[in-house]
C-alpha cells in the first residue's frame, strides 16, 4: 500500500535514523554487557532483600522482581534521560535553521527521527537481554535468577501494546528535552537534570510497586511510570482486565498531553530561535 504524500517525509526520517543507528553494533554489545553486569548486581541485592525480610504480603514475588530487573535493563535505552544527540548537534552548529525551512511540520519530523533513534537502540539490546536472561541462565542452571515468561497470553499481548505506547511516550519526553536544548542552545545541563529523575520515577532503579503504599497512587499516575513500570505490571498480570485498560489509558493520556505540550513549545521556540554556529 502506498503511503500518503504527507506521511512520506516522516516515515523516511524514521527509517533513515533507524537504519543509521543499527550500524552501531559494537555500542549495542557494550551496552548489553554493561546492562548485564548491573542487572546481576541488582538481582543479588533483591535476593538478599527478600531473604532478609518478611515479605509474605509483598506486592510482587522475588521471581517477578528479578524478571522486572531484567526487563528494566533490556529497556534501559528506552528511558528519556537525554535528548537526541543529532538534534543537539544541529542546535550547536546552527543546522537547526534548515528544519525551519523544510515544508514539513518540524515537531513531527523531530519526533520521527527521535523515535527511530530510540527504537534502534532498544531492540538489539532487548533481544540480547532476553537471550541471556530468559534462555542462557536457565541452561546454566540459574533458572531462579532467570527472566520468566509473561503471566498469560493476554498479559503478553497487553505488554506488547503497552511497550509500543512506551516507545511513543518516551519519544514525546525526549522531544521536550530536544526543545529545551534548542531554547537554551545547549543540552548538557538539561540532560544532567533529567537523568536521575527518569531513573527513579520510571521504575528502572527499583520497581515502583516496592515503594511505600502511601506513594503508590501518585507513582502510578505520573507520566514516567508508563515507560517501564506499567508495561511490567501488565507483563506480570498485576494489571489485568479493567486495570489493564486503565494502565494503557494512562499511557495514552500522558502521550496526548506531552505531544500537545511539546508541539506548542516547539512553535514558540522556533519563533524565537537564535541560530548559532561557525
Amino acid at each position: 500500500m502506498a503511503l500518503p504524500d504527507f506521511a512520506r517525509p516522516y516515515v523516511a526520517a524514521f527509517a533513515s535514523r533507524f537504519l543509521q543507528m543499527l550500524q552501531y553494533r559494537t555500542a549495542a554489545l557494550a551496552g548489553f554487557a554493561t546492562q548485564c553486569w548491573w542487572g546481576g548486581i541488582k538481582v543479588m541485592v533483591l535476593a538478599a532483600f527478600y531473604s532478609g525480610a518478611s515479605l509474605a504480603s509483598a506486592p510482587m514475588s522475588l521471581a517477578q522482581a528479578i524478571t522486572y530487573t531484567w526487563l528494566a535493563q533490556g529497556l534501559l535505552a528506552l528511558l528519556p534521560w537525554l535528548g537526541d544527540p543529532e538534534i543537539a548537534q544541529a542546535v550547536r552548529t546552527g543546522a537547526i535553521a534548515y528544519d525551519r525551512l523544510r515544508p514539513v511540520d518540524a515537531y513531527a519530523l523531530w519526533f520521527a527521527r527521535s523515535a527511530g533513534w530510540i527504537l534502534a537502540r532498544v531492540l538489539p539490546r532487548m533481544a540480547l537481554m532476553a537471550a541471556f536472561a530468559a534462555v542462557a541462565l536457565p541452561l546454566c542452571g540459574l533458572g531462579e535468577w532467570a527472566w520468566q515468561p509473561p503471566a498469560s497470553l493476554a498479559a503478553g499481548l497487553a505488554f506488547f501494546a503497552s511497550a509500543v505506547l512506551a516507545v511513543l511516550l518516551s519519544t514525546s519526553m525526549v522531544m521536550l528535552l530536544n526543545i529545551a536544548a534548542a531554547a537554551a542552545l545547549n543540552e548538557r545541563g538539561i540532560n544532567a537534570l533529567a537523568a536521575p529523575v527518569v531513573i527513579v520515577f520510571s521504575g528502572n532503579l527499583l520497581p515502583l510497586m516496592l515503594a511505600p503504599d502511601a506513594w503508590q497512587t501518585a507513582l502510578l499516575l505520573q507520566p514516567l511510570a508508563g515507560v517501564v513500570d506499567i508495561p511490567a505490571r501488565l507483563y506480570f498480570g498485576l494489571m489485568s482486565g479493567p486495570q489493564a485498560l486503565v494502565g494503557l489509558g494512562l499511557q495514552c493520556f500522558w502521550l496526548t498531553v506531552l505531544v500537545v505540550t511539546g508541539h506548542l513549545a516547539m512553535d514558540r521556540t522556533m519563533r524565537k530561535l537564535d541560530v548559532q554556529g561557525g
